[in-house]
């Protein structure tokens, strides 16, 4: 009986367990380690962090789904990986031998590069789980009953941009129904070189639509925008030039901010000798598989992806729904053939796709491939975004509970954005 162990339970790892499940069967065993015990739908977490939804109806509990398909579960943080061993060392102290290791962890929040933010001790809100989402609602409640200039945006050597966009549209929209929008001043703080740069060197004409979306909603931005530390009230920003010169030192005022953060490998991850970059992600070949370790495949977040353009201030490339489902796909062919002496030759799309929530309408992004030049590259704005958006994590959650490995991109998202096939 072969073991395989999936590192991580969110959005790339409860498919890869299902999938996984679907193509051996019982004659062998899959474990999940988790450092919580509920699932989180991450993408709904700009909505949580103004009230638009409910934790309640973006987690679950993870191991009576999971079980049900004979999937063990084991809710403990891991504290060591022994890749010449294929072990893990859990917090309890107990060691879980493995076979396979695939590794779907998603990141570590770098608050500590920016003093003083971060949700923990910090002065900016965070949206990078549901406890920072609860958290930011918190403090935004508060912010009503005294609204005041707020700061949204990326720090240096952030990566993932759509939530921060999609939550600047979130207020804006929810203080124009609360009808004091009037009273709070607005600002795009961000490291990308011009708005619309996603991470992605732009997709279509982003930077036109989302300038203008901006202005049309009042509000201001700065890019090329290093911050370098954060008050109680006070942000400090260095603007640079797109050859990198300082162009001006700001000091922001604000009464709430959210900003988000540069990713890192998780500590046990990034401590393996020979598996990750000096960044902590975990170095890849074409097929999911760690280059040092052949025995060890890894997905989501946490793979190393070199960014898509050099950029005065920091970026790094997201890594979107799509991208990460062709990547569990693959992981479990890979997996399957090598187990069946079969070659592992099942390769990830690099395609991105982005759906974004813009409070009452929304933005449709696609980039094929993600890193251009590029067969295909546009974006489409509509309410039926927004619409496909709240069908999306409906939907995306109710496969998590029936346990099905069907490609939900594929199948609706793609559909609905009028593509058939991508080549």
């Amino acid at each position: 009986m072969t073991h395989i162990v999936i590192m991580g339970a969110g959005v790339g790892g409860m498919p890869t367990a299902y999938e996984l499940k679907a193509k051996l069967g019982k004659q062998h065993k899959i474990t999940v380690v988790s450092a919580v015990d509920y699932f989180q739908f991450m993408p709904s977490n700009p909505w949580l962090g103004v009230g638009w939804t409910t934790r309640e109806k973006i987690t679950f509990p993870i191991r009576p789904y999971l079980e049900k398909k004979d999937i063990q579960f084991i809710a403990e943080p891991v504290t060591q990986i022994d890749a010449d061993n294929n072990t893990l060392q859990l917090a309890s102290g107990e060691a879980l031998d493995y076979d396979y290791l695939v590794i779907t962890t998603g990141p570590k929040l770098a608050f500590d590069e920016v003093p003083g933010s971060g949700p923990n001790g910090g002065h900016t809100h965070s949206i990078c789980s549901t406890d920072h989402a609860e958290k930011t609602l918190a403090a935004y409640q508060e912010f009503l009953k005294d609204p005041g200039p707020v700061i949204i945006g990326a720090m240096p050597g952030a990566s993932c941009f759509g939530p921060a966009y999609e939550f600047t549209f979130i207020v804006n929209r929810d203080l124009r129904k609360k009808k004091i929008r009037n009273k709070v001043p607005m600002t795009y703080v961000t490291s990308e070189p011009y708005i619309g740069h996603l991470g992605l060197g732009g997709v279509g004409d982003s930077k036109g639509m989302l300038e203008s979306e901006f202005r049309n909603i009042d509000v201001k931005w700065i890019t090329n925008a290093k911050v370098t530390k954060v008050g109680k009230d006070k942000m400090f920003v260095t603007e640079h030039d797109m050859q990198g010169n300082v162009v001006k030192e700001h000091e922001l005022p604000f009464k709430f901010s959210m900003m988000l953060p540069a990713f890192k490998g998780i500590d046990p991850v990034a401590s393996v000798e020979g598996l990750c970059n000096p960044r902590g992600f975990v170095l890849i070949d074409e097929h999911q598989r760690s280059k040092k370790y052949r025995n060890i495949f890894a997905a989501g977040v946490c793979v190393a992806i070199p960014p898509v353009e050099v950029t005065p201030v920091p970026t790094g490339a997201p890594k979107t729904g799509y991208m990460i489902e062709s990547m569990v796909t693959a992981i479990a062919h890979n997996i399957t053939a090598d187990m069946t002496g079969q070659k592992a030759d099942a390769v990830a799309t690099w395609n991105a796709i982005c759906l974004a929530d813009m409070g009452d309408t929304g933005a449709a992004f696609v980039a094929l491939p993600q890193i251009p030049p590029r067969n295909a590259s546009w974006v489409k704005k509509g309410k039926w975004v927004h619409l496909a958006k709240i069908a999306f994590e409906k939907y995306f959650i109710y496969k998590m509970k029936k346990g099905t490995s069907e490609p939900v991109y594929e199948k609706y998202v793609l559909k609905a954005m009028g593509i058939e096939k991508l080549d």
